[in-house]
């Protein structure tokens, strides 16, 4: 793997919780660290926090509402502009489930917004940067999912039936690491590695907080949330590790389906008509 002082990382979702701790403490290291938001006004207060604290100049921010394909392809055209290198993608950003009884709710392009989000986003920035990261490897992509995970019915994928807002995250969640498993086998000796991680349950995070009324219990700290990602972007014992889900620190079985040659490949072909669709 690369050293700190040349390493570029991209972490979606980094203006908050978790994105934002792992940023600020890659950023203390010396890796160049590009930011990523929905809100520029955010964005960049989180860029002068971030340099102040870490004392880094080598912060950069990009804006993308992630609910919108069109903005995922516009944020990769930026980055594949802008940046020569990039050794690891952060697939952080994401949205929880608000409260029992919630409404379903659609993206920018009409798709179940937390399966757009939590999922599609992802799978279309990571295909879109690969390229980039292609040029800089040794490289890794990282994908934040959960331990909490639901079977996708492909003949239910958007939940027009039946809708459930614990369903849709639990489902894109899933979703994550069928395609964690998917595109490390297709990126076999390519120099990239592909591996997807629950950091930690129920961290100090705004995401957390809305949806509380789906999670109580127990709580962990951002913190280890954090030790646990960074281990992924950093750890040199790691770097020919891919296709693999971590609970926290430790490798774990996900949900069955994510052993399914036919839900992989069903899934992926989903995912590329939706986002052609789009």
């Amino acid at each position: 793997m690369h050293s700190m002082e040349s390493m570029v990382v991209l972490i979606t979702g980094s203006t908050d919780g978790l994105g934002k701790l792992v940023a600020r403490q890659l950023a203390a290291c010396g890796a160049t660290v590009l930011l990523h938001g929905r809100d520029p006004d955010k964005g960049e207060a989180v860029l002068r926090e971030l340099a102040l604290a870490s004392g880094s100049t080598r912060l950069r921010y990009y804006n993308a509402d992630l609910a919108s394909l069109a903005e995922v392809r516009a944020l990769a055209g930026r980055l594949r502009e802008h940046e020569p290198r990039l050794q690891v993608l952060v697939n952080n950003a994401g949205i929880g489930p608000l409260a029992p009884g919630r409404p379903r709710r659609l993206s920018r392009d009409g798709h179940e917004l937390l399966f757009a989000v939590n999922y599609l986003a992802g799978f279309l920035l990571t295909r879109e940067l690969l390229p980039l990261l292609t040029r800089s490897a040794p490289a890794r992509i990282v994908n934040v999912a959960s331990v909490g995970q639901q079977p996708l019915d492909f003949d239910n994928l958007m939940l027009e039936r039946e809708y459930d807002d614990a369903r849709a995250y639990r489902q894109s969640k899933l979703a994550q690491i069928l395609d964690t498993v998917s595109l490390a086998e297709q990126l076999t000796g390519s120099g990239i590695t592909v591996n997807c991680l629950h950091p930690a349950t129920l961290m100090d995070t705004k995401m957390v907080h809305e949806s509380s009324g789906y999670f109580p219990g127990v709580r962990s700290s951002t913190e280890q949330g954090a030790a646990a990602l960074l281990r992924l972007i950093i750890d040199p014992d790691l770097a020919e590790i891919s296709g693999r889900y971590f609970d926290g620190h430790t490798a774990a079985q996900a949900h069955a389906q994510a052993s399914s040659a036919a839900a992989r490949r069903q899934l992926q072909q989903m995912s590329e008509q939706l986002c052609m669709a789009s």
